[in-house]
């Protein structure tokens, strides 16, 4: 019996399968604007230094980036009656809550050395729960196109966290605003309540494939260095994408308060508009790549990126006493334009790896899922790591005061946007520039397919009439062909 003859085309997996999964995705993007924004404001109004809250989560970060390869090599080794990657999701809410609640609600005078206690306890729920949902994605959606559009779906799911955050000043008439040191509480019971019950509905209600049987499972950490060969570009790429919208990220509040003139409440609400924009843009981006390709189609956002920014950073700044829906509509729009394309980012690099998943399958015969996303998610927390511990000493080597209600020299504030002026575009556009040359497009793909699917096929049927008499790997070769 041939291949090709007793296979059938898989279906898409199924919208509410696709809902559920991406549930979790709501409070991990809740939890990163929490900790890319508002925490080191928080800290900095405590009493610690710009220096020293940046230097605190660069040591963070680097000791989190240490973890990913070890957690990852104990996920792909996990075998249980309840799957692979689902006790490691489960495993990671008790770290987050806690750690979160402890970071959230130090005393009145915290130290350095609490903050990264507190910060590492709470990123290694973190790589358990990143590591866990992006290795299980690669498994639930196993085909080229239906990979932009899963990822496409949890990406637009994630915005849902973080709009759920901005829109307290509106929904409490001022009463809970995010980011405001005596909100903080808030948001720990945001987290306490939203990470159990997201995993719980995504490990309920999501199946998880059984591995491959011919994948081989025990591998070392010369794996690791054998995959960043293979896709060294699309590593690079990763990391240039986050740092360049990441520059931004820890100055943002300070940028729309200081450099453009509003109010802490309202500078929230722009930051709707950003990341609202990706529950239109993530599913734009997915089909686009349906037709160009995914790495054509990050190139494409990478040049809309650039010009996107330019225009938001002309906009003039507003007048005291302005008018949010009047005066803030052009940056409003402006917000809403460059989230839109950097939506595009994460969604389509993390489609790209799992298609290197099955390349790396096809070649080695050994399923190495969670190592090969460990990298990714690895370059993500360099890259949030590095903007935090740059960008802060360059704010205070311009003499900018970080701290809630401070008043700022207009040199400080020059300083302040030449910060988040240049370092965006020109790393954007160093990470498009990275996928000249990258040939892993939808042809070559459905290629690798049809070779795995031909030899899990002679695997099972093994399995079921014993060794056959052909040679290993003539029905994978006869398949290709």
């Amino acid at each position: 019996m041939s291949v090709s003859s007793s296979t059938v085309p898989e279906k898409p997996y199924p919208l509410p399968g696709l809902i559920a999964f991406g549930t979790v995705g709501i409070p991990l993007a809740g939890m990163l604007l929490i900790f890319g924004l508002w925490a080191p404001r928080f800290y900095v109004t405590r009493g610690l230094p710009l220096v020293v809250v940046g230097g605190a989560i660069l040591l963070v970060r680097l000791l989190d980036i240490c973890l990913d390869p070890l957690v990852a090599i104990a996920m792909d080794r996990t075998k249980t009656p309840i799957g692979r990657y689902r006790p490691w999701m489960i495993l990671g809410v008790p770290f987050l809550v806690y750690g979160i609640s402890k970071v959230l609600l130090p005393g009145p005078h915290p130290t350095a050395g609490y903050l990264i206690l507190w910060m590492v306890f709470t990123y290694i729920g973190y790589s358990m729960l990143t590591l866990g949902q992006t290795a299980w994605s690669a498994t639930l959606a196993p085909t080229y196109q239906e990979r932009s559009r899963l990822f496409g779906w949890t990406q637009g799911l994630a915005v849902i966290g973080s709009v759920a955050l901005l829109v307290l000043p509106a929904v409490t008439h001022g009463a809970v605003v995010p980011g405001r040191a005596k909100d903080m509480p808030t948001m720990s019971l945001y987290a306490m309540i939203a990470f159990p019950l997201a995993v719980a509905i995504a490990s309920i209600f999501t199946r998880e494939r059984p591995a491959s049987p011919t994948s081989k499972q025990k591998f070392s950490l010369r794996d690791y260095l054998f995959v960043g060969k293979r896709m060294w570009r699309v590593v690079l790429a990763d990391l240039v994408l986050t740092l360049g919208p990441g520059t931004t990220g820890p100055i943002y509040v300070y940028f729309f308060h200081d450099a453009k003139g509003f109010v802490d409440a309202d500078v929230g609400f722009l930051l709707i508009f950003y990341i609202g924009a990706g529950i239109l843009g993530a599913p734009f981006w997915g089909r686009l790549a349906r037709r160009f390709g995914k790495h054509r189609t990050v190139q494409i956002a990478c040049v809309c990126y650039g010009i996107t920014q330019t225009i938001l950073m002309a906009l003039p700044k507003v007048h005291p006493g302005y008018h949010l829906l009047t005066d803030g509509l052009p940056t409003a729009l402006g917000m809403f334009s460059v989230g839109f394309c950097a939506s595009a980012f994460i969604l389509l690099i993390r489609a790209m790896v799992a298609d290197v998943v099955d390349e790396v399958k096809l070649e080695t015969r050994r399923d190495l899922t969670s190592l090969i996303f460990s990298m990714v998610t690895t370059t993500t927390k360099i890259g949030q790591a590095v903007t935090v511990s740059i960008v802060f000493p360059i704010l205070a080597m311009v003499h900018y005061d970080g701290k809630e209600g401070a008043v700022n020299t207009p040199q400080a504030i020059f300083g302040l946007e030449m910060c988040y002026l240049f370092a965006p575009i020109i790393l954007v556009f160093f990470g498009g520039a990275m996928l000249f040359g990258y040939n892993l497009d939808a042809k070559r793909h459905a290629e690798i397919r049809q070779a795995l699917d031909a030899i899990d096929f002679a695997a099972a049927e093994e399995s079921l009439i014993g060794p056959t008499t052909e040679p290993p790997g003539a029905t994978a070769s006869a398949a290709a062909e």
